[in-house]
């Protein structure tokens, strides 16, 4: 049965179950598919390789940090044909994150609100999953490892969670990212300031510098933004990412703006919006972006891409690639291959 038909008939019970609780039945349910062989239903994309930040995507349209935090769905995730998977965000030590119920869907908007607040099991039980998969142990893709800090560290010592993480996922890494955008751990977008973004960044460089000359390999470092930022914090951000040669920008994370929904249920739920919502949001951060930078920091495009087109104005926007999460949710795992082709480069 085609993967986009079996999507449209299981959502409806996905979709009467609490969103978290979906979550926790769908991962290892295609976890337990992919031990079987029976991920055969999901067809991939063809090949169409886009070589960015000196690395080579089987093809432009990748998973977002936030589906698989500990990496413990590597393989299944690598079965439904993204070019690249990003796992995380971790932190330094385990944290159950945000009370629950804590993600809340709005299907008339096609969004999903969610306050996690980083929940993991710690960068010790994160890296022994990544070495685990197969996906890693035979270098099947490209995998980004996401950082953050740990919700009970100040602020002013969020670089120390941020090196420490940076030291232990480098050797399994194709790139880290470097989170500082969640709205879900106090004070976190505080680091998206201009000083702070400085400091930050600037001690990042030289451990990146370090680990390159003690593993033999140049590790990409990117960052991710939010979108909930003005002209000025985005020139600031620009001139931050060019000053201290950062490798690449993941725009954008999910927002707090609410406009567009307001009046629907679970709305004024605390918490972080993705989804269609953020789809102009993201494209606004983009742009603005891309006039900054030029050709000389690539950007990765992800809010609100729920079918081809969208991905394809992300691209117009100004992204090299893009990445996919609440789309997923709304369209199934076809989403992956609808936008891989919209991308697809004509000979």
């Amino acid at each position: 049965m085609p993967d986009k038909l079996l999507y449209t008939l299981a959502r409806p019970a996905l979709f009467s179950l609490d969103a978290e609780a979906a979550h926790n039945l769908t991962l290892p349910l295609l976890r337990r598919l992919d031990a079987l062989g029976l991920t055969g239903a999901f067809k991939k994309p063809a090949p169409d390789p886009r070589t960015v930040m000196g690395i080579t995507f089987p093809n432009p349209v990748g998973l977002a940090a936030g589906l698989d935090k500990d990496g413990a769905y590597i393989d299944g995730l690598a079965a439904l044909g993204f070019g690249s998977i990003e796992i995380g965000t971790v932190t330094p030590r385990g944290q159950g994150g945000n009370p629950k119920p804590r993600i809340f869907r709005l299907p008339r908007a096609r969004g999903i609100i969610n306050r996690m607040g980083f929940n993991n099991g710690g960068v010790d039980a994160f890296v022994a999953n990544v070495q685990a998969s197969r996906f890693y142990q035979e270098k099947q893709g490209v995998l980004g490892l996401n950082i953050g800090k740990n919700a009970d560290t100040p602020i002013e010592r969020a670089a120390d969670d941020y090196l420490h993480c940076l030291r232990k996922v480098y050797p399994y890494a194709s790139y880290v990212t470097v989170n500082i955008s969640s709205p879900n751990t106090k004070n976190l977008r505080q680091l998206q300031g201009a000083s702070e973004l400085d400091a930050l960044l600037s001690q990042l460089k030289q451990e990146q510098t370090r680990l390159a000359d003690q593993h033999g390999r140049y590790v990409p470092v990117t960052l991710k933004i939010a979108p909930d930022i003005d002209g000025d914090q985005i020139r600031d951000i620009a001139g931050a990412l060019l000053r201290h040669k950062i490798d690449g920008v993941i725009a954008t994370n999910t927002t707090l703006n609410r406009r567009g929904v307001e009046g629907m249920k679970h709305a004024t739920e605390t918490g972080g919006l993705s989804g269609e919502p953020v789809f102009e949001l993201s494209n606004i951060v983009i742009r603005a972006l891309k006039k900054e930078l030029g050709d000389e920091v690539p950007i990765i495009g992800v809010g609100g891409i729920l079918r081809g087109q969208d991905a394809k104005a992300k691209i117009a926007a100004g992204a090299q690639l893009v990445q996919l999460y609440s789309g997923l949710i709304y369209a199934g795992p076809a989403l992956v291959r609808e936008c891989a082709n919209a991308l697809r480069k004509k000979d």
